[in-house]
């Protein structure tokens, strides 16, 4: 392991040598997106007809599209992937109390969405090779803790229910999934997916997206599309389709003029000026997808020859769409955890280089503390020590 500023001066220099030719002195951000296609003729179109909010062709649009490109009967539209996954939980039937199984190494909102039902996180351990859950140690994990009691499977330790479980595709990088859908089976949880990062991603051949009933998806700015903020829902169920736009759409009945609800709803309608900006961006996804893959694989190039570091992969078994890259360091001997990563963090973005560390680590945040989990050590392990780097199409 070289020492830390040598480390740092030449992730610096690896960064720089896969950027543009223009871009070797200014600021470059961690992921930007671009507009390449048909979105100023599409938001024109809204502007111009005065369709932009909660109705309008391209909502439809988009849904269709989505569902089409993820290979789903269905798609939900939604405002944003919070709103998205917390209305796959509803209708997955998570109630106040209940727990739900998921990786401490995710984006807060896989765990506000618990939150946002009443529910409890229950946290478990990322497997090296995809950065999202291990299933293996998920499945010993619940067989050493849970009873089947009435029908369900009871955390015997809390005395609550495990009513769902949440994988997430971090980074755009497929979870084995197979081997956790099969488990949900047995065991009659509902297995619902976080697919916020994996627009475009394959897991053995399959989209991500398509292994539960249910799957959430993210349309940040900061996404592989955007449609500014947004989010979908996607699934192959006519009745939890019928459920989620009903929950989405306030709980509005069809009654003619009429303002009826019949329950508790949500107002997560994606509007439809954004709708347009996101037709305009998948028509566009294969070849994003394309540009940030070989940006992948000219940062692997990039930095073959740097010691103490390596750029993570797509595992053998998936097609990523490297929504952010990401990069590994070594533990230095005899260094505090995360030295190496906090060295990088610092010198990149000093030289005009946008890096960030991964999210800090569900069981670390003060609402989650007390929140159940089992052994954490590979997370805490993969959090001290990766780094995202500049990931946008237009590298």
């Amino acid at each position: 392991m070289p020492p830390l500023s040598d480390l740092s001066a030449s992730v610096v220099t690896a960064i720089r040598a896969v950027l543009p030719a223009g871009m070797a002195g200014g600021r470059v951000a961690l992921h930007e997106p671009l507009f390449a296609g048909r979105e100023w003729e599409y938001v024109k179109e809204c502007l111009d007809t005065g369709w932009v909010s909660s109705g309008g062709a391209f909502v439809e649009r988009f849904e269709r599209m989505l569902a089409g490109e993820v290979g789903a009967a269905r798609a939900v539209a939604t405002v944003n992937g919070t709103a998205a996954l917390h209305a796959c939980l509803l209708v997955a039937g998570v109630r106040p109390g209940d727990e739900v199984v998921m990786p401490t190494l995710t984006f807060v909102a896989t765990a506000n969405a618990v939150s946002h039902c009443g529910g409890i996180p229950h946290f478990v351990d990322s497997a090296p090779d995809t950065l999202g859950v291990d299933p293996a140690r998920l499945e010993r994990h619940i067989a050493a803790i849970a009873d089947r009691r009435g029908g369900a499977w009871v955390n015997r330790r809390t005395g609550r229910t495990i009513r769902a479980v949440v994988p997430v595709h971090i980074f755009g990088h497929p979870v084995d999934i197979d081997p956790i859908a099969a488990m949900c089976r047995d065991l009659g949880m509902f297995l619902v997916e976080d697919a916020a990062e994996a627009l475009g991603s394959v897991y053995k051949g399959r989209p991500a997206g398509r292994a539960g009933r249910l799957a959430a998806f993210s349309f940040n700015g900061n996404k592989t599309i955007t449609t500014g903020g947004g989010g979908a829902i996607v699934t192959d169920d006519a009745e939890l389709a019928r459920q989620v736009r009903h929950l989405t759409t306030t709980a509005r009945l069809a009654s003619g003029w009429g303002f009826d609800h019949d329950q508790v709803g949500y107002n997560y309608r994606m509007p439809n000026i954004n709708a347009a900006l996101g037709c305009a961006q998948l028509e566009q996804l294969a070849g994003f997808v394309a540009r940030k893959r070989a940006l992948a694989a000219r940062y692997v190039d990039a930095f073959a020859g740097v010691k103490g570091v390596r750029v993570f992969v797509e595992p053998a078994f998936a097609r990523s769409n490297y929504w952010l890259n990401a990069i590994l360091l070594d533990a230095p001997a005899g260094a505090a955890p995360g030295a190496a990563r906090d060295a990088v963090l610092a010198a990149t973005n000093e030289a005009g280089l946008q890096t960030r560390p991964v999210w800090t680590l569900m069981h670390r945040l003060p609402m989650y503390r007390d929140s159940p989990r089992d052994d954490l050590a590979v997370a805490e392990d993969l959090a001290a020590r990766l780094v995202n780097i500049p990931s946008s199409p237009s590298l």
